[in-house]
């Protein structure tokens, strides 16, 4: 919704059209069917049967189906065309001015990032799938949250036991010990290896109890402040 003023854009909308529209195939896009969808969002019952069958974790992108975009573009071209020639431009720079006021920059997003590489992902990224690769397989790897929404993004055959999921919810074991402060290395060498991970990410700074070594890892490479331990019990033909 961005500052909620988009959505006051949208319903506004949506009464002009009410009013105005007369041609019944529009006025089922552009009127019946947000309606409709608001109503079915807003009503109990049904998020109740929704929870059931999908989960309500998921429930907010039902007002992805809402056609802000279509109906505002309409509304303002209509309006355009039924004022007088001497308001057409005011009104115009002033419905050009409204739609950015409604929001933010996008950019502005803690997860934006300038591009570094052709791939749209950070640098350290491509740096270490490169390196943990193996021609002809997947590999299992672990890594730290700064890498989660851009591996699956460079290659499909670097995998990860959990994903962004993991990010939202923040209920996933694993990703909160590698989170932590403080790792204990054996509970993390447990974890790696219960997912069958070839490969351990760790921060260089990353404070770790005891040494990965003892549980049978070895220390791959370091690239880019990170250090990558892969286990050596699990043969991935290199």
């Amino acid at each position: 919704m961005g500052s909620g003023l988009l959505i006051t854009l949208f319903l506004a909308a949506v009464v002009y059209l009410f009013f105005q529209e007369k041609r019944k195939p529009l006025r089922l896009l552009f009127v019946y069917m947000p309606v409709v969808m608001l109503v079915l969002y807003f009503n109990p019952l049904f998020f109740s049967v929704f929870e059931r069958i999908v989960g309500a974790e998921i429930y907010f992108r039902i007002l992805w189906l809402l056609p802000i975009t279509w109906v505002l573009a309409y509304t303002a071209v209509s309006l355009y065309q039924k004022v007088k020639e001497q308001w057409k431009l005011p009104l115009l720079l002033l419905m050009l001015l409204m739609v950015p006021m409604c929001g933010r920059c996008v950019y502005s997003s803690p997860l934006f990032s300038a591009a570094e590489n052709v791939y749209h992902v950070p640098d350290y990224v491509v740096e270490i799938c490169d390196d943990i690769k193996v021609e002809g397989r997947e590999v299992m790897a672990v890594f730290p949250r700064e890498f989660l929404l851009y591996v699956r993004q460079y290659s499909p055959l670097v995998c990860m036991p959990y994903g962004r999921d993991a990010i939202i919810y923040q209920g996933n074991p694993f990703y909160k010990l590698m989170e932590s402060e403080q790792i204990e290395a054996g509970q993390l060498a447990e974890f790696a290896k219960a997912a069958q991970c070839h490969y351990i990410i760790l921060d260089e700074d990353k404070e770790v109890i005891g040494n990965l070594l003892d549980y049978d890892y070895e220390e791959f490479n370091r690239i880019s402040g990170y250090v990558i331990y892969r286990d050596t019990t699990i043969y991935i033909g290199l």
